[in-house]
This record gives C-alpha cells, sequence and structure tokens, in this order.
C-alpha cells in the first residue's frame, strides 16, 4: 500500500465543486479536495482556514483535505 504525505496549507480560494486551492508552507500552490468524511460531517471551509492534506507521493499537484485546523 502507498504512504501518503501530509501537509499544512492555508484554503486560498474556495472552487465549484468542492475544489479548493490550498498554498503550502513552503509557497507551493496544489488543488484540493475534501474528503468523504468532512464532506458527509457538512464542514465548510472559507479562504484562509489552515488545513492538514494528504497527498500521493506520484502527483504533488493534487490533495485531498483531512482535517480543518482553524
Amino acid at each position: 500500500m502507498e504512504e501518503h504525505i501530509e501537509v499544512e496549507g492555508k484554503v486560498i480560494a474556495v472552487l465549484a465543486g468542492t475544489m479548493f486551492r490550498v498554498e503550502l508552507d513552503n509557497k507551493h500552490m496544489v488543488l484540493a479536495t475534501i474528503s468523504g468524511k468532512m464532506r458527509k460531517r457538512f464542514v465548510r471551509l472559507t479562504p484562509g482556514d489552515r488545513v492538514k492534506m494528504e497527498m500521493s507521493p506520484y502527483d504533488l499537484n493534487k490533495a485531498r483535505v483531512i482535517w480543518r485546523i482553524g
């Protein structure tokens, strides 16, 4: 099973279809989607929120938001 890379970032923009533009701590921009558990529990993300994400080591331009820090 492949290992995911866990990173933190800041939501910059909210896009259509539960997609988000997130800036990582090293100023890299990624396209992130919300995870199923967060979608099920109706967690809202707004610009400026800090989030924890998991990324695949094969595609470092996409991520999945797994936790809202604040």
